[in-house]
């Protein structure tokens, strides 16, 4: 009896090594429990809301530990300054300096933890570097998904002091808001306005809630688990672990690989999250759109990680002063946007890399696309102009992805040196001969992913038809090829780390 009580403190405690994910069946279990007693709640406003949340700070202290503090911290901060800041606004509407200040209050709390977690050591070495003194980094753990609390929770404050929203009538709202598990720590950045009336009414759950929710979960468990992990363990990561020892031709595949892998593992706990968000009564937005068919850059931030790109889009495009500022300034905002995007998905020369390929490529699409072609915003290329330019597109992101997964800037370098110099193609029997099974995963990947949208929406009529039977053995079959697929130890999702 008591070996049973240990293993089930052990399953509720926090483990650094086993972080709480959609993909465990641990989080299934709990999962079926939760869910029913949020049915028996359903009608209890308060009590689901308390549930609800204590459940999300228990996932999150899973993923973790005491860290949940902080999402704490965040979750009072700006419910009270983005009220003060309402108040005043209704009380002495002429006057912003009140305003302002108690906005930069909330951005110093919000950007400064952000800041102290996650940049503190890089800023701390170019310091050192540039003065000549010899840094040691600090052991500072980075707190799971603090990078999308905090800028969703900023997005709520932001939009208040614009007199955008009016603020939430309680704050047991607003916690349901900021901490709601599903998108907690990997997204999608939900916004207040889209969110915030969805909380408190009675969750209404449809027949084709049911069935996208069950597909979305499916789908996102198939990219996960069977692809992103299969042809990271198996292939991507021993080529990006040591790139000089392979052919040319087989950092290319790498590259190709990674690019699949990381859609699939985002993407698929995109889609999880909006699964599991339908099957409690809730709606969140698309997150990516088959963002390898993109025609351009630009086209291609208007499909990948939808709810980051408009983020920063509104909060910070915007506020740099977007396209009204005249053509050259427009450039430089759209730069100096996606060098922000890239250090906010980390503290390195890599991610700044990253981020400054976007923003340049971005600019350049938008001066050729004007003065050039003298296209509009809504133009789109079609037949063969449209493939070329979509090769072309989809090169570009594999290429600027290297600099995104290296760890280190001069692996990034030796990776395209090797693509540029010692390429080797007539490797590609051997290894396809080699990794047959990787190959192929990543052969039905890329597949899936160009299929017609009209595909899916007739896959979820079907398995809307066809109800419970139907969407219990598709979960079914899927967590038995999970099982077949899936490695021994967990792999947490890419973006874990953001």
């Amino acid at each position: 009896m008591s070996d049973i009580i240990n293993k089930i403190i052990y399953q509720l405690t926090y483990h650094a090594e086993e972080p709480l994910i959609f993909s465990t069946s641990l989080f299934l279990f709990l999962f079926l429990g939760f869910t029913f007693v949020n049915f028996l709640l359903e009608r209890k406003l308060t009590a689901r809301l308390v549930f609800v949340i204590l459940f999300s700070y228990f996932f999150y202290y899973k993923s973790s530990g005491f860290y949940f503090f902080l999402l704490a911290v965040v979750t009072l901060s700006d419910y009270y300054i983005a009220g003060a800041i309402y108040r005043h606004l209704q009380q002495h509407p002429e006057q912003k300096t009140v305003r302002k200040w108690l906005l930069i209050l909330s951005l110093f709390i919000d950007l400064g933890l952000l800041a102290y977690f996650k940049y503190t050591n890089f800023f701390g070495k170019m310091i050192a570097d540039c003065i000549g003194s010899n840094f040691q980094p600090w052991d500072i753990f980075l707190p799971v998904g603090i990078s999308f609390f905090t800028f969703q929770s900023l997005s709520y404050t932001i939009d208040i002091y614009r007199g955008q929203l009016k603020p939430v009538d309680s704050l047991l709202s607003y916690a349901f808001y900021v901490s709601f598990f599903p998108q907690l720590v990997a997204g999608p950045i939900v916004r207040a306005r889209d969110f915030l009336p969805q909380i408190n009414r009675v969750p209404e759950i449809t027949k084709e809630m049911m069935g996208q929710g069950v597909f979305f979960i499916a789908i996102g468990l198939v990219k996960k688990c069977i692809i992103s992990d299969y042809i990271s363990l198996n292939y991507v990561d021993r080529i990006f672990d040591n790139p000089a020892i392979y052919s040319g031709i087989e950092n290319l595949i790498g590259a190709y690989g990674y690019t699949l892998q990381i859609y699939c593992d985002f993407s698929g706990y995109s889609d999880m999250a909006i699964g599991i968000a339908l099957l409690l009564g809730f709606h969140f937005p698309k997150n990516f759109n088959s963002p390898f068919i993109s025609s351009s850059v630009s086209e291609f931030w208007h499909r990948w990680h939808i709810s980051f790109s408009t983020w920063i889009r509104d909060y910070i495009y915007i506020s740099m002063g977007g396209n009204r500022k005249g053509k050259i300034r427009t450039y430089v905002n759209l730069i100096v946007t996606m060098l922000i995007g890239g250090l906010w998905h980390g503290a390195s020369l890599n991610f700044v890399a990253w981020g400054g390929l976007h923003g340049v490529a971005l600019a350049c699409h938008k001066f050729f696309r004007t003065n050039i072609l003298h296209h509009d915003k809504h133009y789109e290329s079609h037949g063969v102009k449209r493939f070329f330019a979509g090769v072309l597109t989809f090169h570009f992101v594999c290429f600027c992805f290297i600099f995104f997964r290296n760890v280190s800037f001069e692996k990034s370098i030796i990776m395209i040196q090797q693509i540029a110099t010692n390429l080797h193609p007539e490797l590609l029997g051997g290894i396809f001969s080699g990794y047959q099974y990787v190959m192929l995963i990543m052969l039905v990947g890329f597949i899936s992913h160009f299929t017609p949208a009209a595909w899916k929406e007739r896959s979820v009529n079907l398995l809307t038809r066809g109800g419970i039977v139907l969407q219990c053995l598709l979960l079914v079959t899927v967590i038995y090829m999970v099982i077949q697929i899936k490695s021994s130890t967990i792999q947490p999702f890419i973006y874990f780390q953001f």
